[in-house]
């Protein structure tokens, strides 16, 4: 090899980290997260670790080649002045929990990939054109059917045989997609069984308070706490609520039957979080949220609260037992 060639060979090995510096100026990824729940809570925290615990498998590792901007919010106001904060950090994709942190980033952008976690009708939220074929910058993972309002009317009727009158209760303000979305399946399965089936729609504690004392004026009433990011922010109130008036009332959040509500049915969240990895994965790779179409749950929980039933004078049938994936004495 002549010098000048040696030379020339070195000068290039040497100036190749700059170059591939240049040639990949964003190698640390940025992704926002927006948990439309308190960092206080235990569970919120459980379903952020299922996410970055996936998002590491797939080597995505915080400080080594990515970095997340994490922003915790309870309410409204914080959700939407959080989503503007993330957008102007410019991230390369944002994870959203719940509907109404989706909402507020949808406010803000329509080009910044956005993956959702943990949201009940995406199509009647606008958040996608159809499930199949999202259409935009948004997509993500849903965690319920609209026949499962019926689904928890059944199986309330298979706990409290004598229930005569079922109360369906969300906040129109966090979950405005439960009247179009659940109420029908609700309505008609109460129906179906000769229940009464009635709404209550509540803002704040004092109106939960004042629902459930009026739901236990009469024998025979019963509760369905809607999947509403308000509901799983308000459970311990709910559940302290429910037991001191003595109403049978079910939940979706696992959450709800561990602290002393009578049964929980639903999605399992942590494992929706750990799947929403994969298509932030994907969209770091190149994939646009437009191609990618929205997922529906793949696995259920059942937690029967033996304890709760007891103090409410029930007894849990056989054949619902055998079912439960947790049974707390």
């Amino acid at each position: 090899m002549r010098r000048r060639d040696f030379i020339a060979l070195v000068s290039v090995a040497a100036a190749w980290p700059f170059m591939a510096r240049a040639q990949h100026p964003n190698q640390v990824r940025r992704i926002g997260v927006l948990m439309g729940l308190p960092e206080t809570d235990p569970e919120a925290k459980a379903l952020l670790a299922a996410f970055t615990d996936a998002l590491s498998a797939m080597g995505w590792v915080e400080r080594r080649n990515v970095r997340m901007d994490v922003r915790w919010a309870a309410r409204i106001d914080l959700m939407r002045a959080f989503a503007k904060e993330l957008i102007e950090l410019r991230p390369d994709v944002i994870l959203s929990n719940s509907t109404p942190a989706t909402t507020a980033l949808k406010r803000e952008t329509s080009t910044v990939p956005i993956v959702f976690a943990v949201v009940a009708d995406p199509v009647g939220s606008r958040f996608v054109a159809d499930l199949a074929h999202p259409g935009g910058n948004i997509t993500g993972f849903a965690v319920l059917e609209p026949t499962m309002g019926g689904k928890w009317v059944e199986m309330l009727r298979e706990i409290v045989p004598g229930v005569k009158r079922v109360t369906l209760m969300f906040n129109p303000d966090t979950a405005p997609y439960v009247n179009s979305y659940f109420m029908p399946s609700f309505e008609t399965t109460a129906r179906s069984f000769n229940l009464t089936p009635t709404a209550a729609p509540v803002h704040d504690e004092a109106e939960i308070e004042t629902a459930i004392a009026s739901l236990a004026r009469e024998p025979g009433g019963a509760l369905l706490v809607a999947p509403d990011n308000f509901m799983d922010i308000h459970h311990a109130s709910i559940v302290l609520e429910a037991a001191r008036n003595k109403v049978p009332a079910i939940y979706q959040s696992p959450v709800s039957a561990r602290d002393g509500g009578l049964l929980a049915y639903g999605a399992d969240f942590r494992d929706v979080f750990h799947r929403s990895a994969s298509y932030v994965d994907r969209i770091l790779r190149g994939a646009k949220p437009s191609e990618l179409p929205v997922q529906l749950p793949l696995k259920y929980f059942l937690i029967i609260n033996l304890r709760a039933a007891r103090a409410l004078g029930l007894t849990i049938p056989p054949s619902l037992l055998a079912r439960a994936d947790e049974v707390i004495e």
